[in-house]
């Protein structure tokens, strides 16, 4: 089973309910050597769900003392799918090692990674 870490609204179960159609299990993490910062998001449909324009990213960065908190989440791989299509322009799924020693999908900054 895939795991996917979350910094941002994925971790909200209005948003797993909206998206999985279920709430997800997951656990207290960080990833490890990135750093949060906000991204404008242009795509109106996702401002008007979300209520905002303004969501945090995350960059690698290289530094190992650089952590950003966030939740590491069990989901299926017709989810990370779904997540693939929730998330707007911008964010890129790579994939990452976590502090738990986990390693994680996790969407960064695209023009980044």
């Amino acid at each position: 089973m895939p795991l996917l870490f979350s910094y941002g609204t994925l971790q909200q179960e209005a948003v797993q309910m909206a998206t999985f159609g279920r709430p997800l299990q997951g656990q207290p993490d960080e990833l490890i050597s990135f750093e949060q910062s906000l991204l404008k998001v242009e795509d109106p449909l996702f401002v008007a769900k979300s209520g905002k324009v303004h969501h945090f990213i995350v960059k690698f960065n290289g530094r190992n003392d650089s952590r950003v908190s966030g939740t590491v989440l069990e989901i299926s791989e017709m989810e990370l799918a779904q997540a693939d299509l929730y998330e707007p322009a911008g964010y890129k799924r790579i994939f990452a090692m976590l502090a738990s020693g986990k390693q994680a999908w996790v969407y960064a900054d695209a023009r980044f990674s």
